[in-house]
């Protein structure tokens, strides 16, 4: 592709490698370094003027760099490339932080996605590429450059139904699964698409829609969700399900897992109401704090490689925690974006 660059800045690196190789370009070079005192210099290694540059970096905490490290970084160098006359930059954070303080929840509360969309328009970003934000119409209300939302659903439904994912890591590090022991191909009895609360409603309704075509179903899948309440020590209660889930096969679908309670909370209340547990289904795993332990008894859990999920180690993990690579459809979608005509909504349907 002409006057094209694209960078991957490290903790997102391996990632941004895939996704060089689905585009067939080389990945940018760029120096990226940490004075004595933890400051950070990142600066491009090759000529970016008059070019459309993409940067690459998933903004979650890791065992080496905080949130606020990679998203300081990230503003550092997306004013560079500004000065540098770069054309059009693209940031791709395939994990999205702050989407989740994205309104007042009481008084003198931070607006924190506002705030991080600011900061990226200030420096010169030009366009936002993610994937499952939290809240799209507060991200879309929070930024006024144009942003694209990826959705996921297609890639959990194709994995859960038994389709190969086709992703050839070809030595580049993948944390992948190709396949899913008993696909729902070979599920009996009646499923259901549980949201943990009513605002992943329409969320949980795509992803039905996108099972029922794989699977050769009309409105047989039903919707429900849990009707939970927060307080203000943010702690999740609730085990009303709205909808029914008895005898049901029930996945369990969020945009995030944190902790696990939300989820945990999510399966407790099915096997009250007498439903089983087939699934439990995220975008994004994060499985910090007591995660192991909310989650433990879950025979499948499915999240894809926007997070890394350095936090899981051990037998208790192997055979249930299954990751969905998604370099390839944000190679797709950057692909689109870059060239005159392309469609990310096409891109979505597909």
């Amino acid at each position: 592709m002409n006057n094209f660059r694209l960078f991957g800045l490290e903790g997102s690196r391996p990632f941004a490698q895939r996704v060089a190789r689905y585009l067939d370009v080389p990945l940018s070079r760029h120096v990226e370094s940490w004075f004595a005192d933890s400051e950070p210099y990142v600066r491009s290694d090759v000529n970016v003027r008059g070019c459309d540059v993409y940067v690459i970096s998933s903004l979650y905490g890791d065992a080496e760099q905080t949130v606020s490290e990679k998203f300081t970084k990230l503003l550092f160098f997306i004013g560079s490339l500004v000065d540098a006359s770069a054309r059009r930059i693209t940031v791709v954070a395939p994990y999205l932080p702050y989407a989740r303080q994205d309104r007042k929840t009481e008084s003198r509360a931070p607006i924190s996605i506002k705030y991080f969309a600011q900061c990226i328009e200030a420096v010169g970003a030009n366009r936002v590429l993610t994937m499952d934000v939290h809240n799209l119409s507060a991200m879309q209300n929070a930024f006024r450059i144009p942003t694209d939302n990826l959705e996921s659903k297609n890639l959990i439904a194709d994995f859960l139904c038994g389709v190969d994912t086709g992703a050839d890591t070809d030595g580049v590090p993948c944390p992948v699964d190709h396949h899913i022991e008993c696909p729902l191909v070979n599920c009996s009895g009646g499923l259901v698409v549980l949201a943990p609360d009513s605002g992943g409603m329409g969320r949980a309704r795509r992803f039905r829609n996108a099972l029922e075509r794989r699977l050769g179903l009309a409105n047989q899948i039903g919707v429900v969700y849990l009707d939970k309440e927060r307080s203000t020590s943010g702690q999740v209660k609730g085990s009303k399900i709205v909808g029914d889930v008895t005898g049901r096969q029930v996945i369990i679908l969020d945009d995030m897992i944190s902790s696990g309670s939300t989820v945990a909370l999510s399966a407790d209340a099915v096997r009250q109401h007498d439903g089983e547990v087939w699934a439990i289904c995220a975008t994004h795993g994060m499985f910090v704090g007591r995660a192991a332990e909310h989650l433990a008894g879950i025979d499948r859990i499915v999240v894809t490689d926007t997070i890394v999920p350095f936090q899981v180690n051990g037998s208790p993990w192997e055979g249930r925690l299954h990751v969905i690579p998604t370099a390839m459809m944000f190679a797709q979608a950057i692909r689109r974006t870059h060239e005159e005509g392309g469609s990310i909504s096409d891109l979505l349907k597909s």
